[in-house]
Order: C-alpha cells, then structure tokens, then sequence
C-alpha cells in the first residue's frame, strides 16, 4: 500500500504547484515525485522571470523557489509576489542549499512559509508539501468563514469568565 497515496486522497489533497528551479535534475526530482498525486497539477519554470510570469498568469497554491536562480535571486521573486503572498493566493517555500542567510530571513520576512535544504528528499517533498497545501487549504477555508483575508494570520485565545 502506497500510503502517500492513499493519505492523500483520503484527505482530499489538490491544488497548483509551481516550481521555480533552474538545476534540470532537481526539476526532474520535483516532477517525478509529484507524480504519485495526480490532484496536484505541477508547472515548472527554469529561471526566475519566466517563473514570475507563470505565477502572475495563474497563481499556483504553491510556490517552489530556488534561492539562487541565474537571473533573478528566490529573494527578487518574493518580492516580485509579495502582494499575492500577502493576501493568501499562495505560499512560497524557498529551496537552498546554503543553511539560514539573510536573503532567507528577509523572504520570510514577506512571507515565505519555509525553506527547504537541498538536495530534497521524497519525505520532504510529499510530506511537507502535502501539508502545506493542506495547511493553505484550512487558511483559506477558515478566511471565508470569518472577515480574515486568506493568509491571515491570528491567535486565538479564550478567555476566563469573569
């Protein structure tokens, strides 16, 4: 029994992913593993203007960024996006074989949700990406339900009956 398959579609995982990585292995790497969940629609884009432009044509639920793309760094794409990441139409995970840098610490900064070490394993890549379109999925259910704005972020807390 594939269980990511079978996790998967017991949860109803679908959604968009757009992957902006101009290494043609860690394409193909991406691209091989999404294929176990075929309610994920994957596009690819090799560098970061032709990734920006996917995005603006139709804003994927996720966003795979490579930090150092031959154009334009992860960190020019964030902010190329960052209106869209801040109203919720998308989250982005930055992907970086360097550990913490400021770059990342300022695209996270304008929202970027994560970032992942490359190389990427399968566990990370179906895992995490599966909760992260499950997490954005909640966000978006729970901004329609209240007068939040996808992407929204609050703390809930109760307080004591007086």
């Amino acid at each position: 029994m594939d269980m990511n398959e079978t996790e998967a579609d017991r949860r109803g995982i679908r959604g968009s992913v757009l992957c902006i990585e101009d290494d043609p292995v860690s394409r193909e790497l991406v691209e091989a593993l999404l294929t176990a969940f075929p309610m994920v629609e994957l596009r690819l884009a090799a560098d970061g203007r032709s990734g920006v432009r996917a995005a603006l044509d139709d804003m994927p639920d996720v966003i795979l960024v490579d930090m150092q793309l031959p154009d334009m760094g992860g960190l020019e794409v964030v902010r190329a996006l960052s209106r869209h990441i801040a109203e919720g139409e998308c989250g982005v995970i930055l992907l970086t074989a360097d550990k913490l840098t400021i770059d990342i610490v300022k695209a996270m900064s304008l929202g970027a949700r994560e970032y992942w070490l490359k190389p990427l394993s399968p566990d990370r890549l179906q895992g995490d990406l599966l909760r992260v379109l499950d997490t954005l999925r909640a966000e978006r259910q729970d901004a329609m339900e209240s007068s939040l704005k996808p992407g929204s972020r609050w703390i809930s807390a109760t307080g004591a009956p007086h």
